[in-house]
């Protein structure tokens, strides 16, 4: 099997990848609309953390129509066009942080330069296949930089929170997120056939993060359990979690054909994007039970106008530099 989907066309492999993943989305949003029509025959403790449950299933799912959707565009519009979508993204999400993050006036330049500078030079980077130095740009010359022009702004008043938080804002929105596109332009030289095939590579992380983040909710939905960190997230238990690491890992090791990994190799990255991805989910829940809000977006609506945008890809900003550099540690690329 996997012999015959390698030797097709990128084509018919770009078209044979996008009926399967659309199949699947729809199979489960029907499967999950059916199950949303049962109604309970009456009403405890646990038919409403069940409920619950279902409705960040729902979220879960939604999500992942979204990043499909993303993923689709970006491959048919091409690499140039693909990464100013993830740039546009990184944008939005950034703004959404920064609006649930109380900033004051002395923030005013570095914001500036976060948003009009900073994020347009990280994805530059990517584009232009600067890998070197798009890897230490952010976490070196910007987490540098930046609380030095706060600091020229005379505003003493909680400096070390008001720049970590704008530190980690960039660190999570604009730098994870730049990831996604690099690696569609990774080359493989040791594998001459995968030239051009980049995108296959998102096409795998995007995949694998959200099968282990909804495997793992859904594991928590059906098999209840006391959660392991209540006041950060009442849905994680380890035996969801490790349900749903598992169930990404497994996902990996049968899409191995669309990479240039063998099964066993593209088992262990998909292990390793799936813990990266769940555990930034975690964290990025912990941020905002600290905000005190439910959604990044404000009552539910973010600042694209639809519900929060970062809910959507916080587990993604975690797990693709994680995955990155792996893939080019492993490979020496």
């Amino acid at each position: 099997m996997n012999s015959f989907l390698r030797n097709l066309s990128a084509t018919q492999q770009v078209g044979a990848l996008f009926i399967v993943m659309f199949g699947l989305l729809a199979g489960v949003s029907v499967w999950a609309f059916l199950r949303s029509l049962r109604a309970p025959t009456n009403h405890s403790a646990l038919d409403d953390a069940l409920a619950l449950e279902e409705r960040r299933f729902r979220s879960l799912l939604k999500a992942s129509w979204v990043m499909a959707s993303v993923f689709w565009i970006g491959w048919v519009l091409g690499d140039t066009v693909a990464t100013v979508l993830f740039a546009l993204l990184a944008f939005f999400a950034l703004r959404e942080f920064i609006t649930l993050s109380p900033t004051r006036r002395g923030d005013h330049r570095s914001l500036v330069l976060a948003f009009f500078v900073v994020l347009p030079l990280q994805f530059w980077l990517v584009a232009s296949r600067h890998f070197d130095l798009f890897t230490v740009f952010v976490p070196v010359y910007v987490f540098l930089a930046l609380p030095a022009v706060s600091a020229l702004a005379d505003d003493p008043h909680r400096f070390l929170e008001r720049s970590a938080k704008l530190q980690w804002g960039i660190m999570v929105c604009v730098y994870g997120l730049s990831h996604v596109p690099a690696l569609m332009l990774l080359d493989f030289p040791q594998f001459p056939g995968y030239a051009g095939k980049g995108a296959f590579l998102v096409f795998f992380l995007v995949f694998v993060v959200q099968t282990g983040v909804m495997a793992q909710h859904l594991a928590g939905w059906r098999f209840p359990r006391k959660p392991f960190a209540p006041h950060v997230s009442q849905s994680f238990h380890w035996t969801g979690w490790a349900i749903g690491t598992a169930t990404a890992g497994l996902a990996g090791g049968l899409l191995s054909f669309i990479t240039p990994f063998k099964p066993g190799q593209a088992l262990a990255l998909a292990l390793v994007a799936s813990v990266a991805g769940s555990m930034g989910h975690l964290v990025m829940k912990a941020l905002k039970r600290d905000r005190g809000v439910t959604s990044w977006g404000m009552h539910g609506l973010s600042a694209t106008g639809a519900g929060g945008l970062l809910d959507r890809i916080d587990a993604l900003c975690f797990a693709a530099p994680i995955f990155f550099h792996a893939v080019r540690w492993y490979y020496d690329l």
